[in-house]
């Protein structure tokens, strides 16, 4: 009797079944995927639509805000950058926030913009929220682990990604 290891990490079904396990796998990071996108696009729309946020100084603006976390930021230095121009700075922030939203809802570009992500989550992480004590009740750490899976992932399922990489594969196999 020969004994074979696997090797594969996910059951291939040839015949297109598969049992609820193998489905919910399948789109285990879909769920994560909905919420971060919609969580990304409406902090950017909320930035570009909040009459405070985007001035360089008064309450609840960014300007505000940076200046409020710089002397208990991990890297202050990376405030000081930003409040050169606080305005910029929080055009900037909106508009990749957007860009990363709509990124992860339509599965465009999945890694790049989940890596997007990760880099904004990681930033708020190391300026407004470090100085949380305990850590755990600063929400940007957390952000910066959930985006990792689908740094690694991508957005292979239900998405403008898979579309284009099942239009590569057909063409490819077309040529042989």
């Amino acid at each position: 009797m020969t004994h074979s290891v696997r090797t594969d990490t996910y059951a291939n079904r040839l015949d297109g079944r598969r049992g609820w396990r193998d489905t919910a796998s399948h789109y285990a990071l879909l769920p994560l995927r909905v919420f971060l996108g919609v969580t990304f696009l409406y902090a950017g729309l909320n930035k570009l639509t909040d009459g405070t946020f985007l001035r360089s100084s008064g309450a609840g603006s960014i300007g505000e805000t940076m200046r409020s976390a710089r002397d208990s930021s991990a890297v202050p230095a990376l405030i000081d950058l930003a409040l050169k121009s606080p305005v910029g700075f929080g055009y900037g922030m909106a508009l990749g926030e957007l860009a990363v939203g709509i990124g992860m809802l339509l599965g465009l570009l999945g890694r790049v913009a989940a890596l997007g992500g990760a880099l904004i989550s990681l930033s708020l992480w190391l300026t407004v929220s470090w100085a949380s004590t305990p850590y755990y009740y600063g929400n940007d750490l957390a952000y910066l682990m959930a985006w990792l899976p689908l740094v690694l992932a991508g957005t292979p399922y239900l998405s403008l990604d898979a579309v284009w990489h099942a239009r590569r594969r057909q063409r490819s196999d077309g040529y042989r």
